[in-house]
C-alpha cells in the first residue's frame, strides 16, 4: 500500500487564542482548538472523515490469500 500525504497548515489566532488548522488537500478542513495536542487529536479524526465524505480515502489493495 501506498502511504498518502495530506498538508495541513496550523496557525496560532492570537486574537481568538486558538490554533486553526485548515488544508487545501483535505476538501471541507477547517478546526480550531486551544492546544496544539487538542487539535492535533482532533485532526486525527476529522482528516479520514473528511476523506470518505469527498470519496477520496485512498484504494487499498488487497493481496488474495491462499488457504
Amino acid at each position: 500500500m501506498r502511504d498518502h500525504t495530506y498538508q495541513v497548515r496550523a496557525v496560532w489566532d492570537d486574537e481568538a487564542k486558538v490554533w486553526v488548522a485548515i488544508s487545501d488537500d483535505v476538501p471541507g478542513l477547517v478546526t480550531e482548538a486551544s492546544t496544539a495536542e487538542t487539535l492535533i487529536e482532533k485532526l486525527k479524526v476529522l482528516i479520514p472523515e473528511l476523506l470518505e465524505a469527498n470519496s477520496m480515502l485512498p484504494v487499498i489493495q488487497e493481496t488474495p490469500s491462499r488457504f
